[in-house]
């Protein structure tokens, strides 16, 4: 356990983005000495470097730079790997005989002060874990859980939570368990970053996808924080222990950048419209088929295209490796779907829900339905909607 700690640094959501990973790297490395570096979750999956390297980078990385993570609903085995396991702390997520997952908690000596490090992961994001990849697991309350460790940790001088729930819902955690002292927020992807005071504690997020951290120090008055963004990368450079990540970095973006047909004019240089392009899916499917069919919004990603599709695009754009499957829905079923966010269906006339339709296998799973492989990938029928080329 290394001493002299003045600071905690925490990013969050870095989703595999391997393309801006150098300022990442070089910063977190330079500050190691002096600061505890902490993750709030979701550092992988997200772009093909994930699927191409199936989760090693983010291993490596994780490995080399941090002292401390929170588990993300993306990725959530790789937090039960057994090396990255060990620098992994949850207060809230319990196997089916109640036996914690994770240890709850990681106590520092930070700048004259002892402090607790623990996370949490809100119930939403929790669920959100593929079915499959959670079975016999739960979560508990995160508030009730964080007071519940308060009683057993409470001779120390403050508390550190890295929260994997959405800014909101932290809002929410912090007015709940007062006696915190900072919270770094997960999970939410959205345009707050704090600092919000409530009472004597603070609630902030780091930038997403690789762009910046948010950082806390404690001061005579409390704690001083904020958020940053990392430098620009044509003034960094990596120390010696991650050239070989950079090196594996290096080829994965070569398989990336292969191209693979011009782009049909409405998706030309543009920002992706994923509800355009689930209803190019979906209306092809059912053409096809002759099946409903029910997608989410949130199976694909809204990333910036060009002329050419390019293999990395389409992992980008469908970076979850979702199959297309066949249920049947049981009437019962119907308010389970509003859950899974915006639905494109098509035929627009259909029953809600119609009795059998054809979605992804994620959602089949989080519904629990049995499901009948259509033997197509939703990444297949993202490339021949983007060009119009053979699947």
């Amino acid at each position: 356990m290394r001493s002299g700690l003045q600071q905690i640094l925490a990013t969050t959501d870095f989703h595999s983005s391997f393309d801006n990973a150098v300022p990442l790297m070089s910063h977190l490395s330079a500050v190691r000495p002096n600061a505890l570096i902490a993750d709030c979750g979701d550092f992988f999956e997200g772009t093909g470097y994930y699927r191409l390297g199936r989760g090693a980078l983010e291993r490596d990385t994780l490995l080399a730079l941090y002292d401390v993570v929170a588990p993300g609903n993306h990725g959530w085995p790789h937090y039960l790997e057994s090396e990255l396991h060990r620098i992994t702390v949850c207060a809230n997520a319990y196997d089916r005989d109640g036996r914690r997952l994770f240890r709850p908690v990681d106590v520092r000596s930070i700048a004259g002060r002892t402090v607790a490090v623990t996370a949490v992961i809100g119930v939403q994001a929790f669920n959100a874990v593929p079915y499959g990849q959670r079975v016999g697991q739960q979560v508990t309350n995160p508030a009730l859980a964080l007071r519940e460790l308060k009683r057993a940790y409470g001779q120390v001088d403050a508390w550190v939570v890295l929260s994997h729930s959405g800014f909101e819902e932290d809002l929410r955690l912090a007015e709940a368990c007062p006696f915190l002292d900072i919270v770094f927020a997960g999970h939410c992807h959205s345009d707050a970053y704090g600092p919000v005071r409530i009472g004597g504690m603070q609630v902030l997020k780091g930038y997403e996808q690789g762009a910046g951290f948010a950082r806390a120090r404690p001061s005579e008055s409390g704690w001083e924080a904020g958020a940053a963004r990392f430098a620009d990368a044509s003034s960094l450079s990596l120390p010696s222990t991650l050239e070989s990540v950079r090196a594996r970095i290096t080829a994965i973006a070569r398989d990336l950048r292969e191209p693979i047909d011009k782009l049909r004019a409405p998706y030309h240089h543009t920002v992706l419209d994923r509800r355009l392009l689930l209803e190019d899916i979906a209306t092809t499917v059912y053409s096809e088929t002759s099946s409903a069919v029910l997608l989410n919004e949130t199976a694909l990603r809204a990333v910036r295209l060009h002329g050419t599709l390019t293999r990395g695009d389409v992992l980008a754009v469908e970076p979850f490796d979702n199959q297309l499957v066949r249920v049947n829905c049981p009437e019962k079923t119907a308010p389970s779907l509003l859950l899974a966010g915006p639905m494109v269906a098509v035929p627009s006339s259909l029953p809600s829900p119609p009795e059998a339709f054809i979605t992804t296998d994620y959602l089949a799973g989080a519904l629990r339905l049995p499901a009948v492989p259509t033997g197509q990938s939703l990444a297949q029928s993202v490339q021949h909607a983007l060009t119009g080329g053979i699947r």
